[in-house]
């Protein structure tokens, strides 16, 4: 196998389907050309992979140190992993737009997640791309947001799952205060940095003018020009840039099984430095 990296763009918004590429032994070249390809699409999808769980997180590495996180149970052999399984016994969760681990200070630069067994139709993920989502807002609404800052919250999704009172979980995990809009550290496009899972409210804001403008920026993400839709199949693995995307994971398919397994690299302090700014 050669060490070309074939791109095929999914639409022209967001994503692409690379091809040529055994994860498992990766060159330094199509390293390279798949983190050129993470800042360019946003979101990289992969077929017919078989790595298993070292292999994975192998491959992660390339990119950075790696999160684990909280929902992993104590013990776990390879903490790293985060496996998302749902079944007749258990409906999925993951179906509202959302970028992963915001209510860490420091978010996640990307996940990459490996579809291990995948109902016969439906848990497709979709993407959306919220550079364009900034772009496309109002001049007005750009006025109005940038400079603000979001606080983000563990407990509105975890608290529950993870058997904790809200207290517990955010003694735990602090709030953390984002920028509403971001400066994406290596591309330096500016990005619409809320997200209707862990974002609360803006900060110094009257809190129903703050409750009323988050709900116009949360549908931003569901415009399906900002969009592209991922069909799993067994091996198969998707690769987004968490500080530039949002992802929606179709809860479609119950009562059939999907197992999957996410590794996920750690990111920075978001910031905004304006550059970028209308």
């Amino acid at each position: 196998m050669s060490d070309s990296v074939p791109i095929t763009p999914l639409t022209p918004a967001i994503g692409a389907k690379i091809g040529n590429v055994d994860l498992r032994s990766v060159s330094d070249y199509q390293i390279e050309a798949i983190r050129a390809a993470l800042l360019e699409y946003q979101v990289i999808f992969f077929r017919d992979q078989e790595l298993d769980q070292e292999q994975h997180i192998a491959f992660a590495r390339h990119f950075g140190d790696l999160e684990i996180h909280p929902a992993t149970p104590p013990g776990q052999a390879n903490p790293e992993v985060l496996h998302i399984a749902h079944g007749p016994n258990s409906k999925g969760r993951e179906n509202a737009w959302h970028s992963d681990v915001t209510w860490r200070d420091k978010p996640s630069l990307g996940s990459i997640l490996k579809a291990v067994e995948v109902p016969a139709v439906g848990g497709d993920t979709l993407f959306a791309n919220m550079v364009l989502a900034y772009d496309q807002l109002s001049d007005e609404i750009k006025e109005k947001i940038t400079g603000r800052v979001a606080v983000h919250d563990i407990a509105r999704v975890f608290a529950g799952r993870l058997n904790m009172s809200e207290d517990e979980l955010r003694e735990k995990y602090p709030l953390s205060e984002h920028p509403v809009v971001r400066t994406h550290p290596e591309t330096g496009r500016s990005v619409l940095y809320v997200n209707v899972a862990f974002t609360t409210h803006i900060k110094d804001m009257d809190s129903a003018e703050s409750d009323a403008l988050l709900a116009d920026l949360f549908r931003t993400a569901w415009n399906p020009e900002l969009q592209c839709r991922f069909k799993w199949r067994p091996g198969s693995l998707a690769f987004w840039d968490n500080r530039a995307c949002q992802h929606f994971a179709a809860s479609d398919y119950f009562p059939q099984v999907r197992k999957m397994e996410r590794v996920t690299i750690a990111g920075d302090k978001p910031y905004f430095d304006g550059s970028e700014a209308a």
